[in-house]
């Protein structure tokens, strides 16, 4: 058996979820096993049935109240006990945060390995997992190995696997699983959620347009102080140059740290080492120098456009496409040349 997290929110699942269950058709099918999803919380039973269409060939689901909202306890609970019962070849899920502390809290319970942040994975002769996963903030390609015995966890990086075609038709066999924990049993209370307004999904975006330190260098007349200005300048280009851009294509904005840390926009938008990992098929790196803690959360994107002012800027050396000069000339003329392209 192969088990696949599906992370859900608020009843639905996560389209990432979809790419996990991809790679672990690809290694369930060399194995001849199941694949199986696995489903937690709120409206589990539906969205296991959902799992058919997306590769599953079987689904555990559990839809006890006590696994509405993501709650490690619970959760690790009722995978360990699962993995313990079935004895999996490997646990799969797309690395989030959650899936990250779910699939490392599971691996300890059960003495068990666990390999993170995994673009390619092959199966070895003696039936052992080899991955490729980036290390040192990006900056070098390693191959790990997990054990041929017992059962592999595998977090997976975002969009680095592509999941499985959809089968409207296709039947799963779905398997109601009871909680393992009662709510008494449990720590960790929910008490209230306070969701934020206005913050992007940046991880499953396929096109992101970034901007940096360089926003600050618009030309806009700007009321206060100099700093005033500066940041009133820098929001004003987020909003009325890259917006354009990222609404013709279809695109999140992002940010690098310090353009962040200088107030111009939400951390929501954070693409780096302290902030969101993102593997896009397009980057539009608009103002950012290109440290090497930013390369670290953008590195695995397909394709970099980069504009800066700066032909020395770090980020040429990563960019298939760079254009030398300002922004605030480069943006606007690239969205009317896409406007006029795509019709839009």
């Amino acid at each position: 058996m192969i088990l696949v997290w599906i992370e859900t929110y608020k009843g639905e699942a996560l389209t990432s979820s979809w790419e996990a269950l991809g790679a672990g058709r690809t290694l369930a099918d060399q194995l001849s096993v199941p694949l199986v999803a696995l489903v937690l919380g709120e409206n589990a039973s539906a969205v296991a049935v959902q799992t058919g269409q997306y590769g599953a060939d079987q689904a555990f689901a559990c839809d006890d109240t006590t696994l509405n909202g993501f709650r490690l306890e619970p959760y690790a609970a009722v995978l360990t006990k699962l993995v313990e019962t079935h004895q999996p070849k490997f646990v799969i899920a797309v690395g989030s945060s959650r899936a990250r502390e779910l699939l490392a809290a599971s691996a300890a319970d059960t003495n068990s390995g666990l390999l993170t942040e995994v673009t390619d994975l092959s199966l070895q002769a003696d039936g052992a997992v080899q991955v490729t996963r980036p290390a040192y903030a990006g900056k070098i390609i390693m191959q790990a190995a997990g054990s041929s015995g017992g059962t592999q966890y595998l977090a997976l990086r975002g969009r680095a696997f592509k999941p499985n075609a959809i089968n409207e038709g296709a039947q799963t066999k779905v398997e109601t699983v009871e909680p393992v924990l009662s709510e008494d049993e449990i720590a960790t209370k929910i008490e209230t959620f306070e969701e934020e307004t206005g913050t992007v999904n940046l991880t499953d975006a396929a096109i992101i347009v970034s901007g940096g330190r360089g926003m600050a260098n618009n030309p806009k007349d700007a009321p206060g102080d100099a700093g005033d200005a500066a940041v009133w300048k820098a929001k004003d280009g987020f909003e009325n140059t890259l917006q354009p851009l990222a609404d013709v294509l279809g695109a999140a904005i992002g940010a690098s740290r310090a353009a962040v840390d200088a107030g111009y926009i939400p951390y929501a938008h954070q693409v780096g080492q302290t902030g969101k990992t993102v593997s896009p098929d397009l980057y539009i790196a608009c103002g950012i120098s290109g440290a090497i803690q930013h390369q670290a959360g953008m590195r695995t994107s397909k394709i970099i456009v980069a504009i800066n002012k700066d032909p020395e800027a770090p980020i040429f050396k990563m960019a298939r496409y760079g254009i030398v000069g300002d922004l605030y000339q480069a943006v606007p003329a690239l969205t009317a040349a896409l406007k006029a392209k795509l019709g839009n």
